[in-house]
């Protein structure tokens, strides 16, 4: 069993929270300095996608509490959801 262990100790899973989505041309990207704002097409109460390995695998919501910043996990997707969903 514990080889087991050591082996899943071992797997690196990249996470990801997407909070929305915009576009915008690359011209005013490279303009952009340090502490630039994007206005992202999502309001505050929506709910938010987590990534593994670029793969969506939960929603959430986001969770403000003084002046630290976590993800509450409100749904994991199946399977068939993640592969059907549009990120």
């Amino acid at each position: 069993m514990g080889s087991i262990l050591n082996s899943v100790n071992n797997v690196f899973v990249e996470l990801s929270v997407v909070l929305g989505k915009t576009s915008l041309p690359i011209h005013q990207l490279l303009k952009m300095g340090r502490g630039a704002v994007i206005e992202l097409g999502t309001k505050q109460d929506e709910e938010i996608w987590v990534l593994a390995n670029n793969v969506p695998i939960a929603r959430g919501e986001i969770i403000v509490q003084g002046e630290k910043v976590a993800v509450s996990i409100t749904s994991t997707l199946s399977a068939s959801e993640a592969a059907a969903a549009n990120i």
